[in-house]
């Protein structure tokens, strides 16, 4: 929902960019649609396993290369064996445009090119989580990729409480940032493998008009580094 004050992009730590309503409605509807046919399968949206037997409460379905922890793999061997969805050309085009948008944006940027070449970013691999009300993700690393290139996330539907940590552990110093349907948040450079999660969904904070009636939907659009 739109509160009645704009909200402001902010340099959130060294690399570390929120840029808040960046998606327009329009694109949030047509990231809904692409969302839904991609957990229709070739793989469906599924409850990750994790190795030490536990389930993760978000529900996961992956664009390019599929992601199991903690590796990437072209099909989808935890779940059904078939290849995953290929990575659109136009997703691509979408991340450059955010690293771009993100990283250009003057002072309350991310201090500009010395992390990487916009035109150069090429997003090979997308997670889509589905979170719905209980929903949390814990503090961890993107770290399975072998590349060094900013991750991009776009959040739609319900706002949420993302924790943004260090580098070092899981604990503090960490920043609570609350994005909302629309928002763009960029990390790289120094801030690439931070630690963060998402503590806390907030139900009913979300515009139907995005075309989602409930939950958080969260992209992560990532360069894996793999041939």
């Amino acid at each position: 929902m739109t509160g009645l004050f704009p909200r402001e992009r902010a340099r959130i730590a060294p690399g570390a960019v929120h840029v808040p309503g960046w998606l327009s409605v329009d694109e949030q509807r047509e990231l809904v649609g692409a969302c839904r046919d991609w957990a229709r399968g070739p793989v469906p949206i599924r409850h990750t396993r994790l190795p030490n037997g536990g389930v993760m409460s978000v529900r996961t379905v992956c664009v390019g290369w599929h992601w199991q922890p903690y590796r990437y793999t072209r099909t989808a061997d935890d779940v059904n064996g078939a290849r995953v969805a290929e990575f659109p050309g136009w997703l691509a085009e979408l991340g450059r445009r955010a690293v771009s948008d993100a990283y250009g944006g003057g002072p309350d940027g991310a201090g500009g090119p010395e992390y990487g070449e916009y035109s150069e970013y090429s997003p090979d691999t997308a997670l889509v989580n589905f979170y719905d009300g209980d929903a949390k993700m814990g503090m961890h690393q993107d770290k399975d990729e072998r590349s060094g290139a900013p991750v991009v996330s776009l959040s739609i539907g319900d706002s949420c409480v993302f924790r943004f940590g260090n580098t070092d552990g899981r604990g503090r110093p960490y920043t609570d940032v609350e994005l909302a349907s629309g928002d763009l948040f960029v990390f790289g450079g120094p801030s690439r493998f931070a630690y963060h999660g998402v503590p806390k969904v907030l139900p009913g904070t979300g515009d139907p008009a995005c075309g989602m009636s409930g939950g958080r939907l969260n992209i992560t659009l990532r360069e894996t580094g793999l041939g």
